[in-house]
């Protein structure tokens, strides 16, 4: 019989013999951790994948619970205590100073001053509203209202630029721009951000908008509603002269020699901008006269949302998102209207009257058309409002208005993936100051980016030697927003 064989039978491999035959084994290891080194350095090496610089639709971090935005923004900051954060404690306080003395934001403010506006429950979720705002009211169940926002100073250039841009003292690219750069845009032939602001620019101008470091194809465009032709709001769409065949062969001959100009001068993006807004402006002839005509609406429908500057823009704000622009910002008046430092019944009574029948036909019109799943509908200002008077003689104060406020504010938003009915977070018994759940604008960002699929940590940009994003090197996602 065969005899067996193991192991303990087997004479030892000599020394010598036993380092010849693994010697190349030990060599191809460190050849294998150098090869390996070689590769991921190689791979760091290697040229990123350009960012993109046009509007062609891109896939979001994850499935996105909103598609578009709407932001209405409630410029000069609206008072929270008279809007949506009923306070009982100021009227029983009025006249006198606050319990541990007066508030100061930028000034010294004098005693309580109650809200003269009477707030009722609306809806299922029995959401509290301020007379002021009854067809919003309506809307109540929708609604998520976060009453405990909170910016960085109480002066309006620097919270104008954080709401809008997520930095109070750089130029930097707006949200809009963010995220028409991570998704770009569904309808190539409109823009995909708009800006709606009646009367010229606002305070910081087209920095609330712009695109900054970002490629220029992502900054808004810019339209002035106060107008009511096609032509007059988006100026030179049609040729005074030329047939639509001669426009092309000439815009054709005209592309060819600036792409030419332009591939001898790379990362020009002032030049680059040129040329993709002559390409925008082209398309937009096919198509923007069709989305900016609000004259194609019926006119029951032009009657809910009423023949003024606020409701035209609102209107044309459903037509853009309708048709696959990404992101409309949307300016309510002219200048800073809701800065009530005086006069503050009036003033408040007249902003709320321009915007809530507006506001709601356009919520009406959003779940008629099954969009308002898909549109996330933001409202609000810069920052709040003191639960206590301006002091007479500082800033046009006469005792009957409230300074400004960045300790604590309320916002609302509908649609879009959140939770409506909903009050979060709240401010202190008199209205001052943020103390339950507080939110940064950092938060309000990067919940906005997440609920459009985008991953606000991951939605970079490499500029000046460094990774930018809206949210900075703050923000979280507040998940109790989500439906």
């Amino acid at each position: 019989m065969p005899r067996e064989i193991n192991a303990t039978d087997s004479p030892p491999i000599p020394r010598r013999a036993f380092l010849q035959r693994t010697g190349m084994g030990v060599a191809w290891l460190g050849a294998a951790s150098l090869l390996a080194a070689d590769a991921e350095g190689a791979a760091a090496a290697a040229p990123a994948a350009p960012p993109p610089r046009d509007l062609a639709v891109r896939p979001p971090h994850f499935a996105p619970r909103a598609r578009a935005v709407i932001h209405i923004f409630a410029n000069g900051g609206p008072s929270h205590v008279d809007t949506f954060d009923p306070k009982p404690a100021l009227a029983k306080h009025a006249g006198r100073e606050l319990p541990g003395g007066s508030l100061k934001t930028e000034r010294r403010t004098g005693t309580v001053l109650p809200s003269p506006f009477r707030f009722s429950r609306h809806g299922e979720s029995g959401l509290p509203v301020s007379e002021l705002f009854p067809q919003v009211a309506r809307h109540a169940d929708r609604l998520l209202v976060v009453r405990s926002m909170r910016a960085d100073v109480p002066n309006h250039e620097p919270s104008l630029m954080l709401m809008n841009c997520g930095d109070a003292r750089l130029v930097r690219p707006s949200a809009g721009a963010w995220i028409t750069y991570g998704l770009g845009s569904e309808n190539q032939n409109l823009p995909g951000f708009v800006a709606l602001c009646p009367g010229g620019y606002p305070i910081k101008a087209t920095e609330n908008w712009r695109s900054a470091f970002l490629p220029a194809a992502f900054q808004a465009t810019y339209v002035d509603p106060q107008n009511r032709t096609v032509d007059e709001l988006v100026a030179h769409l049609r040729h005074p002269v030329a047939a639509p065949a001669a426009q092309r062969r000439g815009f054709d001959l005209t592309l060819a020699l600036d792409r030419r100009h332009a591939a001898y001068r790379p990362g020009e993006s002032a030049l680059d901008a040129r040329l993709r807004t002559m390409e925008l402006a082209w398309r937009m002839q096919s198509e923007a006269g069709e989305a900016f005509d609000l004259s194609l609406e019926p006119a029951h429908v032009r009657a809910r949302y009423g023949d003024t500057v606020h409701g035209r823009q609102m209107l044309l704000a459903r037509r853009l998102v309708e048709r696959g622009v990404r992101y409309v910002q949307v300016w309510h008046g002219e200048g800073q209207p809701w800065d009530s430092h005086g006069n503050l019944v009036d003033n408040h009574r007249r902003l709320a009257a321009e915007s809530d029948g507006p506001i709601a036909a356009l919520l009406d019109d959003l779940v008629r058309m099954g969009l308002l799943e898909s549109t996330l509908v933001l409202w609000g200002g810069e920052f709040g409002r003191t639960p206590t008077a301006e002091m007479p003689n500082d800033a046009g104060g006469n005792g009957t208005g409230r300074d400004h406020n960045h300790h604590g504010f309320s916002m609302w938003m509908a649609g879009g993936g959140i939770k409506g009915g909903t009050a979060y977070g709240a401010t202190d018994e008199f209205g001052f100051k943020a103390v339950d759940k507080p939110v940064h604008v950092h938060d309000l960002h990067a919940t906005m980016l997440h609920l459009l699929g985008l991953d606000h940590e991951r939605l970079t940009f490499r500029h000046a030697g460094r990774d930018f994003r809206l949210t900075d090197v703050h923000g979280r996602v507040i998940h109790d927003w989500l439906a």
